[in-house]
């Protein structure tokens, strides 16, 4: 309980960064610090990964490890259409509709077969994915940057998985779907621009 509780300290602690740059347009000169920054300082990117690990927690087993892995896994393929210049349209959209799909999964204890979940967050993991890509080139060191992304995505995960595992309780159950609902509103500010 206290490795949970760790961990999603550690997760507030990541939503407590500064504001959102992941995609201003700002350009990555680095290597795996900046990889590893990216995904922390996008709103849009936490809500989503923070989502993924906590509808995994809120669905059980097998799902608290499939869907954090079916999403860095699709999100490389995504990144290589991006490094590829293969065009994808309303990328900055599907990713703002990730968090509002995957928080509103969390909020109504949304409880789809998993090849169905697997497949609503391999989708939205394809735009974040070529969110990465398309930066990626202009990265000091690619490698080191799409390791340090992976990490951060993951450990973005992570926290929403620890902070996922309180449904086990009646009240902390009440909580995750809460927390649904505040990223599925984020996702709505990041989609009309208010955030």
């Amino acid at each position: 309980m206290s490795r949970a509780v760790g961990l999603f300290v550690t997760g507030l602690m990541m939503l407590a960064c500064g504001a959102a740059v992941a995609h201003e347009g700002a350009g990555v000169v680095g290597g795996f610090a900046s990889g590893f920054m990216h995904p922390i300082l996008g709103w849009d990117h936490v809500a989503a990964m923070v989502a993924v690990g906590l509808w995994g927690a809120f669905l059980g087993r097998p799902a608290i490890w499939v869907l954090p892995v079916v999403f860095p896994l699709v999100m490389a393929f995504g990144g290589v259409l991006g490094v590829a210049g293969i065009d994808l349209p309303a990328v900055e959209t599907g990713i703002a509709t990730s968090a509002i799909v995957l928080g509103v999964m969390v909020a109504l204890a949304a409880r789809p077969p998993l090849w169905v979940a697997a497949i609503v967050v391999g989708v939205f993991a394809i735009f974040h994915g070529h969110a990465h890509g398309t930066e990626l080139p202009d990265a000091a060191n690619p490698l080191a940057f799409s390791l340090g992304f992976v990490i951060a995505t993951g450990l973005l995960h992570l926290s929403g998985i620890a902070f996922g595992l309180l449904a086990h309780w009646p009240a902390g159950r009440m909580a995750v779907r809460a927390g649904g609902g505040a990223i599925a509103l984020a996702g709505v500010g990041f989609l009309t621009g208010v955030v």
